[in-house]
């Protein structure tokens, strides 16, 4: 466990954040591994089909996350105000209520598989497999919902490096099955959608082992494993918002896969490869976003108004360092990035096309860094309206700005709707925090004893 509420904000940040992009990197893993091997030993049509599932897939898995990332502010509220036994029942009632809604969304989601590719206008040649890896990916959401409510749980206590120990291990179990399975037993992508759904349930039973086991401080008493009733309204406050605005982003994604998916077979299997670059350029933006709001949640807690600034101040730092050093790697090395994902006949039109996403991409990459950084400040503070806001604004235009550029400049102009987005988004932030930072320290003042 870490306590933020003393010491050097800084290094509180870089070590929370540090294993908790490590974590999210390899669970990025999951999916870029399942792409490059279909890519690979399956065919372009399974780096497609993977495509056209993944920001469907998405847009269940960060509307998990959006429920787990508000739980998980006000369970570092409570750390942070010494309120041990109701950071334990929210923690219980995450869960519980989580396992339950995942159960019926996995369930209705392999029932309208059909309608859902249908309304994304998929491709004959690529429905049937499609359909077959999405059915097969769904049932694994029960098993992200429970892993990630416990990581949201140590997360909370500042403890990044126990979630990021589970990871690493389901990730390297997913490589290595995909790989003796697909590459060298031949199966196809049927195999590649259980081998991911194997390694969810893997990195969830590890976490509740962990749990139980080895730490009984945050782990709920017998009589606390019930959906406390109080604490699931405030949690749907903070998480349903936050659940909202993680699931814009997708249904945009999905929305603009719609566009995508009428420029071809060769344009869908290179937008799949840089959404997989995008996602791991974007992972330290979040994870740095992420630690903000975890140290900004306990201090706020703490009632340490002092602390607050200073801290994010730092990790706005952190966010413009970083995209220095992943504008200047993608730039160089745009090329190769995209060939890891596509060989054999019409590798080299996928990876021209992919190089000209992502060598506009580099520079943009700045603009999405400075907004996780406000968005993390906006959650630490309790603030979900604004991060829903900020995200939805972007979000529409992106894909307003993709409807107007993709037909006549192809996957390039997908990039420029990107940097829109982003920079109207951070013209509502920016004055927003100028205009409320007062107003939440002086709450802050009244509320500490």
């Amino acid at each position: 466990m870490r306590d933020m509420t003393r010491g050097a904000p800084a290094g509180h940040i870089w070590r929370y954040a540090l294993p908790l992009m490590l974590g999210n990197w390899f669970q990025l893993a999951y999916n870029a591994v399942d792409s490059i091997i279909a890519g690979r030993f399956i065919g372009k049509d399974a780096l497609a089909a993977e495509g056209v599932a993944g920001p469907v897939m998405n847009l269940v898995i960060l509307g998990i996350t959006g429920i787990c990332l508000g739980a998980g502010v006000l369970m570092s509220e409570f750390f942070g105000a010494k309120d041990t036994p109701r950071l334990r029942r929210e923690l219980a009632t995450t869960v519980l209520f989580g396992l339950g809604f995942c159960t019926l969304l996995a369930g209705a989601g392999m029932a309208f598989t059909p309608l859902i590719l249908r309304a994304l206008a998929v491709p004959q040649e690529i429905f049937g497999i499609t359909a077959v890896y999405l059915r097969i990916t769904f049932a694994g959401a029960p098993f992200t919902c429970f892993y990630n409510a416990l990581a949201a749980g140590f997360k909370s206590v500042g403890d990044a490096k126990t979630p990021l120990r589970f990871l690493m291990f389901s990730s390297v179990l997913n490589a290595v099955l995909d790989l003796i399975f697909i590459g060298g037993l031949g199966f196809g992508i049927v195999c590649s959608a259980v081998t991911t759904v194997v390694a969810e349930a893997v990195s969830a039973a590890l976490a509740g082992y962990w749990l139980v086991r080895r730490t009984p401080e945050l782990c709920p008493r017998r009589a606390e494993w019930r959906i406390d009733r109080a604490l699931l309204g405030r949690t749907l406050r903070y998480g349903g918002v936050t659940a909202l605005q993680q699931a814009v982003q997708p249904i945009g994604k999905v929305l603009i896969q719609g566009q995508v998916n009428a420029l071809g077979v060769e344009v869908i299997a290179a937008f799949n490869a840089v959404t997989r670059i995008d996602d791991f350029a974007f992972t330290p933006e979040q994870s740095i976003a992420q630690a903000i709001t975890t140290y900004l949640a306990q201090n706020r807690g703490a009632g340490k108004r002092e602390r607050i600034s200073r801290g994010f101040a730092v990790g706005l730092g952190m966010e413009f360092c970083y995209w220095v050093v992943i504008g200047t790697l993608v730039g160089l090395f745009k090329t190769p990035l995209a060939a890891l994902f596509v060989t054999g006949e019409g590798a080299a039109r996928v990876v021209a096309l992919a190089g000209q996403y992502l060598g506009t991409m580099a520079v943009f990459y700045l603009l999405p860094a400075m907004t996780n950084g406000f968005q993390g400040y906006y959650r630490g503070m309790g603030r979900m309206s604004m991060t829903l806001l900020g995200t939805f604004t972007q979000t529409s235009l992106r894909v307003i700005f993709t409807c107007l550029l993709a037909p006549r400049y192809g996957i390039y102009g997908i990039s420029f709707a990107c940097a829109i987005g982003w920079t109207v988004m951070l013209c509502i932030e920016v004055p927003c925090y100028f205009l409320t930072r007062r107003q939440d320290l002086e709450k802050i003042r009244a509320a500490t004893p």
